[in-house]
C-alpha cells in the first residue's frame, strides 16, 4: 500500500479506576513506567513514538509486520510485570497526514478506536494492517469480526493477533476445563 503508515495505540486498561483507588502519584508512576517500557521496544521494531497522552501512547511503524509484532511485545512484556495493569493495543494501516510532528486522518482515528475496542491483554489489528504485514506464519489470527467504532461511519474488519504459543496455552486450558466438566458442559455427548 503506497503512502501507507501503520499506527499503533496502546493504553492501560482500568487506569481511571487505578487512579481512583491508588491516587494520582501512583497512577502517574504507572503511566510513566508504561511509556518508558514501550519506548525501550521501539528501535528493534523500527517504530517511532508520536506522543504519549496520560496512560496511552501513539506510535507509527515503518513496517506493518514489525508494528504488529511490537503490539504483541508490548502486551507480552507488560503481562510479565507483577501487579501491572492489563495493556491493550489497536493497529491500523492506511494513509495519514503529518503536521508539526503529529499525524492526522482516518487511519489514526481507526487505530485509536481499535485500541478502545480491544480487551485487556489483546492486540486488535485491522484487516488492512494484517494484509499489509504479509505472511505472519508464527502468529495466530483470530476470527475476522466487524467492529462498529465510535464516530467511524462504516464498520471496521479486524482480528485479534497472538503468538501461536499463547493460543496453544489458551486451547490447552480450555481442554483441561472441558475434561474436568465432562461432556455435558460443552458439547453433545
Amino acid at each position: 500500500m503506497a503512502g501507507a503508515h501503520t499506527f499503533l495505540f496502546s493504553d492501560l486498561v482500568g487506569f481511571t479506576a487505578l487512579t481512583d483507588a491508588e491516587g494520582d502519584e501512583r497512577a502517574a508512576d504507572v503511566a510513566t513506567d508504561f511509556c518508558r517500557r514501550v519506548r525501550e521496544l521501539l528501535p528493534e521494531h523500527r517504530t517511532e513514538e508520536i506522543k504519549s497522552i496520560g496512560d496511552a501512547v501513539m506510535l507509527r511503524a515503518d513496517d506493518p509486520a514489525l508494528g504488529i509484532r511490537l503490539g504483541l511485545r508490548i502486551v507480552d512484556e507488560l503481562e510479565r510485570v507483577e501487579g501491572f495493569p492489563a495493556v491493550r493495543v489497536g493497529i491500523h494501516t492506511g494513509g495519514a497526514v503529518c503536521r508539526d510532528g503529529d499525524w492526522y486522518g482516518a487511519t489514526v482515528n481507526v487505530a485509536a478506536r481499535l485500541c478502545s475496542a480491544a480487551a485487556g491483554g489483546q492486540v486488535l489489528a485491522s484487516e488492512e494492517a494484517v494484509a499489509a504485514a504479509g505472511a505472519l506464519h508464527d502468529l495466530e489470527l483470530g476470527e475476522r469480526r466487524l467492529h462498529w467504532l465510535k464516530n467511524v461511519t462504516e464498520p471496521v474488519s479486524a482480528r485479534t493477533v497472538a503468538a501461536r504459543e499463547r493460543f496453544g496455552r489458551f486451547r490447552r486450558r480450555l481442554s483441561e476445563v472441558g475434561a474436568l466438566l465432562g461432556p455435558a458442559a460443552g458439547s453433545p455427548a
